[in-house]
């Protein structure tokens, strides 16, 4: 924690004068965190860098955190939007999954939260090997009832050399199914499209005027500081990520130097990075971006995305180009095919 502190002074000069619009407790277990932690680090921030009197601050938890201290506690240390880690609304999928909460209090969690806090997201996974089309329906339908005003839904993946990995390969486990995470997906597109939510990134659903103002900083390339260890930051023309060992960060936090390793950007990589980002965005990809005046690069993309038109995976907007609902289901593989 007193790592963490330090680096924000030491990382004062990353944004420029950037305003900070957003702020986000992610990337592990943050409600392990003592509210007085919570406290000091939003303190910090507040003090070295300009913020918006409007902004978010996004905290993450996990159903069996939530109590009415804590969402007092929380609310009144500042955190105004929760991102719930819901995942299912069924006993068996979260034990497959391995989570420490019960479906009773996954659905408890959201009903305490929302005594407390208007912004909320909960995660959903879909096309674990057990969940049936009308499992997954059920799941989407309860967080409808529970008037969720975003919800964040991933097909569940297999990383490499990962618990999950191994016991699929010794059979321990059955494999997930593309196709069925596919059917699952249209279903997922359509149920919330009828209640009323807006698609606005291929993995985020919500109701009008309530999308993630943090994530949407991301997919906008818009610069962003990341603290702690395996944190990624961007400045807009080069990227930088910590390193992963607690240890070795403190320690070299403590001797006053960042450990990080950066890339810097090339004019095509800042653009390929637009094109997979805005891509998975409602807007799409605005044809208009500077990006695309270099070397007559929109004329370029323009002929690229023919094809996706015809096969009617692509769609001309007003302003660009943007995906059609089959177009989604394949949306990282034609980002990959308009790359420069």
């Amino acid at each position: 924690m007193k790592a963490i502190i330090k680096e924000v002074a030491l990382q004062k000069d990353y944004l420029g004068e950037e305003i900070v619009t957003t702020i986000y407790f992610g990337g592990g277990t943050p409600s392990l965190l003592h509210i007085d932690e919570i406290k000091l680090i939003l303190e910090t921030i507040q003090s070295v860098f300009t913020v918006s009197k409007n902004r978010e601050i996004t905290f993450e938890v996990n159903p069996d955190n939530i109590t009415e201290e804590n969402l007092l506690l929380w609310k009144n240390a500042g955190i105004n939007r929760l991102s719930i880690g819901v995942q299912s609304f069924f006993e068996e999928d979260l034990n497959w999954m391995n989570r420490a909460h019960t479906a009773k209090e996954a659905i408890e969690s959201v009903q305490s939260a929302k005594k407390y806090f208007d912004n909320i997201t909960i995660d959903l996974i879909y096309g674990l090997p057990d969940l049936t089309d009308e499992k997954w329906k059920e799941n989407i339908e309860k967080a409808i009832s529970l008037k969720v005003p975003h919800l964040s839904c991933y097909a569940l993946t297999v990383e490499p050399r990962t618990p999950l990995e191994k016991m699929i390969r010794q059979h321990k486990k059955e494999d997930v199914n593309p196709d069925k995470q596919s059917d699952q997906f249209l279903l997922l597109m359509q149920m919330l499209s009828a209640a009323g939510y807006e698609h606005y990134e291929i993995s985020n659903f919500a109701k009008p005027g309530w999308r993630s103002q943090h994530n949407s900083s991301y997919w906008q390339g818009t610069k962003y500081l990341g603290l702690g260890p395996s944190a990624h930051s961007f400045n807009g023309i080069e990227r930088q990520w910590n390193i992963a060992n607690n240890n070795l960060y403190i320690t070299s936090i403590n001797n006053n130097k960042i450990p990080f390793d950066r890339e810097v950007l090339t004019d095509i990589q800042l653009t390929n990075e637009y094109i997979m980002t805005s891509l998975r965005t409602m807007e799409g990809i605005q044809i208009e971006n500077p990006l695309f005046s270099l070397e007559n690069r929109k004329e370029e993309l323009l002929k690229k995305s023919e094809k996706y038109i015809k096969m009617g995976l692509l769609e001309k907007s007003e302003t660009g180009i943007v995906l059609t609902m089959e177009g989604k289901l394949l949306a990282d593989g034609i980002a990959a095919d308009l790359f420069f």
